[in-house]
């Protein structure tokens, strides 16, 4: 640990880098929580049923797998937030990285409030929200350890970036809601659901069908946007293919999770789809924030 402080600017980006990766399976795994209706599994907090041993049943041993990978993410995140603060080669990664730290916290609070509220339906829906912010903020700690800031005077980012972020992120959220309600199996139709089914299920399987088509226009466009103007940093062209690519397959993921009644293993691969449009889309749009891609003319400050 004495070495990576020392050689805290060679070891930044492998410790972010890590991180973003870990938290990323941590939003899976989590998700596999849910879908397996694993959430409850263990009654108390920190400990599960009074003890360490995750080995109590199916449920308890999801749910502490859970938290010891929570555990993991946030020594990571604290890692990585020590290593930017002592590195001054990529001053642009301090910020993230620290409230990244903060959110950590935030989170694992949640988790525990979650637990004793029983899992209701606010608590769960703040843990998920910070979640998805935590998954935001190691992306752009990691993104920022790795490409460095073009200081300039004016707009680093046009409103299509922002516009796709937020997007990719209400995907996710309302995909969400629907596994937290337990609706899964009840619109093997496309694009409508069948007659029958209770008005809150189709509605919610409609806004989020809603979302996915408002989100393939706008993550197409700022992935064509960038490919096209872009041309500052060379992840960017592989970056803006990943989100179609990602976009493509995870709607046809759920497009066959809706008609074969949402087994849990293509519930975890479209929910693992969703996290990936959603991190590389927040990867790509760091990428163009850092260099300042949209900026109609680069003035460097200083």
């Amino acid at each position: 640990m004495r070495s990576m402080f020392k050689n805290a600017g060679k070891w930044l980006p492998r410790v972010a880098v890590a991180c973003a990766v870990t938290v990323y399976f941590l939003i899976i795994f989590g998700s596999h929580v849910r879908v397996t209706d694993s959430g409850m599994g263990c009654p108390d907090w920190p400990l599960c049923k009074g003890s360490l041993n995750p080995a109590q049943g199916f449920h308890a041993f999801m749910e502490q797998m859970h938290r010891y990978f929570a555990g993991l993410a946030t020594i990571l995140v604290i890692s990585t937030a020590l290593i930017a603060k002592r590195s001054r080669v990529q001053p642009a990664a301090i910020r993230p990285a620290i409230v990244t730290c903060f959110i950590i916290f935030v989170q694992v609070i949640l988790g525990a409030v979650t637990v004793y509220d029983g899992n209701g339906a606010p608590t769960v829906a703040g843990h998920l929200l910070a979640g998805l912010a935590l998954l935001g903020g190691a992306t752009v700690t990691a993104v920022g350890s790795l490409v460095p800031k073009v200081s300039v005077i004016g707009k680093r980012l046009g409103p299509i970036s922002w516009i796709a972020v937020i997007a990719a992120a209400l995907l996710y959220i309302s995909g969400s809601l629907i596994v937290n309600a337990s609706a899964e199996k009840y619109c093997a139709r496309i694009p409508f659901c069948p007659t029958g089914i209770p008005a809150r299920y189709v509605a919610l399987h409609l806004v989020h069908r809603s979302m996915v088509l408002i989100t393939f226009i706008a993550l197409i466009t700022f992935a064509v946007h960038a490919w096209r103007n872009w041309n500052s940093h060379r992840a960017v062209r592989p970056l803006a293919a990943s989100i179609i690519l990602l976009l493509l397959s995870t709607a046809i993921l759920g497009i066959f999770s809706a008609l074969l009644k949402a087994p849990a293993h293509l519930q975890d691969l479209h929910l693992a789809g969703a996290a990936a449009v959603l991190s590389v889309t927040v990867a790509l749009a760091s990428v163009g924030w850092y260099v300042a891609a949209d900026a109609e003319k680069v003035r460097t400050v200083g």
